[in-house]
Formats: structure tokens, C-alpha cells, sequence
């Protein structure tokens, strides 16, 4: 059974994505955050005089410029030079350590570095001695180029001969999960059809104020943010992702779309004092990139009235599946397919199943990346016919409505069942003691592998692991854990979803114990 999306016609061109709101409102809010706003003028002159001022570096077309940034408007203005001046863009994730840091300098052959200069020290710990560095937030005087010093007082980028369509654009960085992280690649084309279709999807105009409450680095945010621009609306940038600051720009800057991880929107809604009214502004209340368990979705719709609009996406592809905004929201699937995006459900031999089976979603869509970076056979292994094996299961309604049910390579195989983390997890955020779960399996001889769940617990009210498990097994049945160990803070991958690769490594020093 094939789904197909609303036709998408055109790509955004991408170096021309600030086109509409330079024409209509060039003077209006293009970017704000709670420390600076830039004006669509002013974002584009500061994006033009950084192009120069990478091009002077001795920068050709094809050069990757890597990014150690924290969430800032500066990030747009960074990727915006590298679009009109041609270079790639490889964002690396905040959080990096300097060894993961050094993988994504290697991998993608990164000529130079813009890093925050609170990141120094991890810098200096990198084996690149060809590596241009340019500083961010630095002392004046310093060494390197400085960010601020080049937006200020450099003559703009003068328009260019259009960029080759298929010419790289942005590498991206995967979690990493299942080994090293791979760097995905989108053409000028193909991130092009990404936005237009996010666009579309979101059903973005003019008029909406758009609050991607995650990095930057990662293609959520990025993506959402330049679909905001191509349309002449504002992206008003969260610095980091507590109550303290995302409530602030609720209240301030009034955003009709707002757009987090499940972790920081439990957060929003249990621990940030917010009312009702923060959120009226609010159309759309996007929420992916992991599963969103039921307990948020009811208490986010208690607290606001609104439903929490849950979509699925991959760096590969972009933006694949969304409930409607002006639709039906059905609340626990992560919608219908996307505009321009085509989707099966398929058997491990390939063949298309029927509506109600449970099988890996492939995805067809001209915003498909063009491959992993320097890994031609990786590419291989998950592009096949104009396909992408997402490696994510899910099924399918007869409405055309999708349901996550999880991630192949992290079943557990109980008893010769297949039990999803998600789900366990999900039964065990039911609880009301329960802050936070992430649950693994664990080799077992007799049963293949058992099911045991890390908790995070509410503050000063932990259940006993009997309890738990008792009020797992009355909503799940044989899929309860048969074991739960308490953490005081629960691992975070750098995307910011449950890092089960560390939770089974933790397993693994502990022996089981």
C-alpha cells in the first residue's frame, strides 16, 4: 500500500530563500531572539558581507565550513553566507565532544571552523592544523577572524552566477545511534524541495512567527526556520529549550507555530509555571523526533486546549509525515504523508503490505539527501530504486494516518515476541511518580533478552521497582519490564532523545547487576 503527499511543483531556490520578505517587508522581523532581532534587510547584508568574508579566507565553491554554535540568530546568518557563496555548511551538534568533534572535521574535510569561544579549550584539542578557525562571542583582538568583526565592517557578497542545483549544500550529522555518526548530504536542490515541502505542510504564510524550541544544528530547526523565511515570516530563536527561556518569547513575540521535543515540552508543561494564555497565540504545536508518549499529550491538552500535532521526519528526507494543521489531528499517529513525499510499508523481502501491518517505512521524495559523505556503501545500504529504507517501523490506517511503533535495530526480541522500547516506555510515563524512562534489552539465555527500564523520578516521590513494574504489566502485559533500575538524570543523546546506546552500555559495566 503506497500513500502519497499533496503534489509539490518547485523547490525553493535556496540562495534565494529570503526573496519573498525582502520584496514585501524588507523591513520587518526576519529573525529575533530575546538578546537581537535582524530585520530581512539586515539579515541579508550581514549574510552577504560573512560570504565575502569566507570567500577572502581563500574559499572556494564545494568548501565545507563546519560550526560549533550554540542556538543563536547567528547560526542563520552563517548558514545564509554559505548558501550564496556556495560553500557547504556542516553543522556540528553543541554538545559534541572534541573526539566527536574531530569525526565531523574529518569526515567532512571541513576547511574551516566557526566555533563560540566558550569552546576554546575544546578546540585546541583538535588534530587539524590546516583548519582555519573563525571565533564567535570572543574578545576583541584576538588571534582568529572574529564573526562580529566580519558582518560588521566587510563590503557584501555581490550576487553570483547561480550554484549547480546538485551541488552540496549542508552535511548533516546523524545521532550516531548505531555507530559513528554519518554525514548527510543535501544538494542546493534537494534541501530546495526540503523546505518547500515543510512550507506547505505546515501550511506556513507571511503571518506566522515560528519557534523551532531545538538546535539549530540539527535539521528540525533548521528546516522549520528557513521555511518560516522562504515564506516572509519570523523565526524567533530560542536560545536554549527550558521554561525560562522558551516561556519568555510565548509571552513576547506571540508565535503561531511552535515546534520541540517531546523532553522539553513534558518539561514546558509540568515544571515551567506556564498558563493557558501563553499559549493563545498558538495554531500549530508541532512535536517529534522521538515518540510522544500519551501522558503529554493529555496533560499538554489540559493545560493549553490545544492538541499536540505529531510528525516524523529524518535527516535523509526532511519533514515526511505531519497530521494536517488545518485537518483532522489524530492523537498518537504521526500523521499522513507530507507534500511532494511518498511512503510504503514493506516486509523484510520488500513487498508492500496491506493497511494495519506493521512493516519498515520506505520513503520516495525529490528532497531525498544524494548520499553519505564519503560512504558510498552506507548510501547503498538504505537507497535503493529512488527509495529510502528508513529503518523505522510503523503501519498505516485505511484513512492514510501513520502510527510509530519503533525502530528496527532496537527491538527486543522476548520469548520470540517483538517488544518496541517505545511502547514500554510510554506504559511506564504513565505513572504519575515517573519523570523520565528509557528501557533496553538485555541478553538472556533462556529468553533471548529481557526488557529492563531506566527511571528518572519526580522529585521526592520514586515508586518501588515493584510497583512500577506491577503498574507496567497492567497496561502492556508480557511486554513490562522484568527489571528497573533508578538514575538521578536520565542520558541524552545529542539530539536530545533517550541515548538507549548508553543506557546499554551502563547495563553492560554493570554486568546485569
Amino acid at each position: 500500500m503506497r500513500i502519497r503527499g499533496a503534489l509539490l511543483v518547485d523547490p525553493v531556490p535556496i540562495a534565494r530563500v529570503l526573496a519573498a520578505g525582502l520584496a514585501d517587508r524588507p523591513d520587518g522581523d526576519a529573525v529575533a531572539s530575546l538578546e537581537q532581532r535582524w530585520s530581512y534587510a539586515e539579515l541579508d547584508r550581514a549574510s552577504r558581507r560573512l560570504a565575502g568574508c569566507y570567500a577572502a579566507l581563500g574559499l572556494s565553491r564545494g568548501d565545507r565550513i563546519a560550526s560549533l554554535m550554540p542556538n543563536r540568530g547567528a547560526l542563520l546568518v552563517h548558514y545564509l553566507a554559505c548558501l550564496y557563496g556556495g560553500f557547504v555548511a556542516v553543522p556540528l551538534n553543541y554538545r559534541y565532544t572534541p573526539v566527536e568533534m574531530q569525526h565531523g572535521i574529518d569526515k567532512s574535510g571541513a576547511a574551516v571552523l566557526l566555533f563560540h569561544d566558550e569552546r576554546r579549550s575544546d578546540e585546541e584539542r583538535l588534530d587539524a592544523p590546516s583548519l582555519q578557525r573563525v571565533t564567535y562571542a570572543a574578545a576583541p583582538g584576538g588571534a582568529e577572524p572574529s564573526f562580529e568583526e566580519m558582518i560588521a565592517g566587510a563590503d557584501p557578497l555581490e550576487p553570483m552566477e547561480p550554484v549547480d542545483p546538485d551541488a552540496p549544500a549542508f552535511i548533516l550529522f546523524t545521532s550516531g545511534s548505531t555507530g559513528p555518526a554519518k554525514g548527510v548530504t543535501h544538494s542546493q536542490r534537494s534541501f530546495g524541495y526540503m523546505v518547500a515541502s515543510a512550507a506547505a505542510t505546515f501550511e506556513m504564510t507571511a503571518r506566522d512567527t515560528v519557534l523551532p524550541g531545538s538546535s539549530m544544528s540539527h535539521l528540525g530547526a533548521l528546516l522549520f526556520s528557513m521555511a518560516a523565511l522562504s515564506q516572509g515570516g519570523t523565526v524567533a530563536v530560542a536560545r536554549t529549550y527550558g521554561p525560562d527561556e522558551i516561556l519568555p518569547l510565548l509571552r513576547r513575540d506571540r508565535p503561531t507555530v511552535l515546534c520541540m521535543l517531546p523532553s522539553a515540552l513534558f518539561q514546558l508543561v509540568r515544571d515551567g509555571y506556564a498558563g493557558r494564555d501563553d499559549f493563545r497565540s498558538l495554531r500549530l504545536v508541532r512535536c517529534g523526533s522521538d515518540k510522544v508518549p500519551t501522558e503529554l499529550e493529555t496533560e499538554f491538552t489540559e493545560l493549553t486546549g490545544l492538541a499536540i500535532d505529531e510528525g516524523y521526519g529524518c535527516s535523509e528526507t526532511g519533514l515526511a509525515l505531519l497530521n494536517p494543521p488545518s485537518g483532522r489531528i489524530v492523537p498518537g499517529s504521526v500523521g499522513q504523508a507530507a507534500a511532494g513525499f511518498e511512503l510504503a510499508i514493506r516486509d523484510a523481502d520488500g513487498r508492500e503490505l496491506e493497511a494495519g501491518q506493521q512493516g519498515s517505512v520506505w520513503i520516495r521524495t525529490p528532497s531525498v539527501m544524494t548520499g553519505y559523505w564519503g560512504d558510498p556503501e552506507a548510501t547503498r545500504t538504505v537507497l535503493r530504486d529512488g527509495w529510502l529504507d528508513s529503518g523505522d517501523v510503523m503501519r498505516v490506517d485505511d484513512q492514510g494516518y501513520f502510527w510509530f511503533c519503533g525502530r528496527k535495530k532496537q527491538i527486543i526480541v522476548h520469548d520470540g515476541s517483538n517488544i518496541f522500547p517505545q511502547e514500554v516506555e510510554d506504559a511506564l510515563l504513565l505513572h504519575p511518580d515517573v519523570q523520565a524512562a528509557g528501557v533496553v534489552g538485555l541478553h538472556d539465555l533462556v529468553h533471548g533478552e529481557n526488557v529492563r527500564a531506566y527511571v528518572v523520578a519526580r522529585s521526592g516521590r520514586a515508586p518501588t521497582e515493584a510497583a512500577l513494574i506491577a503498574f507496567a504489566r497492567e497496561r502492556i502485559g508480557y511486554k513490562a519490564p522484568e527489571e528497573i533500575r533508578f538514575l538521578d538524570e536520565m542520558p541524552l543523546n545529542p539530539t536530545g532523545k533517550v541515548d538507549r546506546v548508553s543506557l546499554k552500555r551502563m547495563a553492560a559495566d554493570a554486568h546485569g547487576g
